[in-house]
């Protein structure tokens, strides 16, 4: 009984704010919430942090305790706390099943036009170098027929001819991709 009065008074000084009672309580109680978290969850982390948050609410909530078993009050804290956690952890992996699954709906299409980019790139290489090289200023660099002339130092008629030229034979390459 000597022990459950050093409780009560150590409580009855928690009520009144008084900090230093709060670290006796805490000390006293957190090894065993400690180990029913840990056996609970399985990890020393989640544990540690789930054990913060039963002694934050201890503080909040020490005014509700009207007597009776303290360990059961402080224990159900611990429990309602892991289930929260429990939730929380739910709700993550619903949140992010639903994006594997949003992700997944698009990958298809992201395939085929990587499939598609690789099948061009492929035939590329089979352009002789000065074709290819000016079909991927064209399109991948994005410059103008105007641009392309000016670096190659030739007319514009002969810029767009040989991008005219140079596509045929591109898709041509792509009806063939049996190589």
């Amino acid at each position: 009984m000597d022990s459950q009065r050093r409780v009560e008074n150590i409580i009855s000084r928690c009520k009144k704010g008084n900090g230093e009672a709060f670290s006796e309580l805490i000390d006293m109680y957190a090894s065993r919430c400690y180990g029913y978290l840990y056996r609970l969850t399985g990890d020393s982390t989640t544990s540690n942090d789930l054990l913060s948050e039963v002694f934050v609410r201890l503080v909040e909530k020490i005014s509700s305790y009207k007597g009776g078993s303290f360990e059961k009050w402080l224990f159900t804290i611990a429990t309602n706390i892991f289930h929260d956690h429990l939730r929380q952890q739910y709700r993550q992996r619903r949140l992010l099943d639903a994006k594997v699954r949003e992700l997944e709906a698009v990958r298809p299409q992201a395939r085929a036009e990587q499939e598609l980019l690789d099948t061009v790139q492929i035939q590329l290489r089979k352009l002789d170098d000065d074709t290819a090289e000016l079909l991927m200023m064209r399109f991948y660099s994005g410059l103008s027929f105007k641009e392309l002339a000016e670096i190659r130092k030739e007319p514009i008629g002969t810029t767009l001819c040989k991008v005219h030229r140079g596509l045929k034979k591109l898709r041509e390459l792509m009806g063939d991709t049996g190589d």
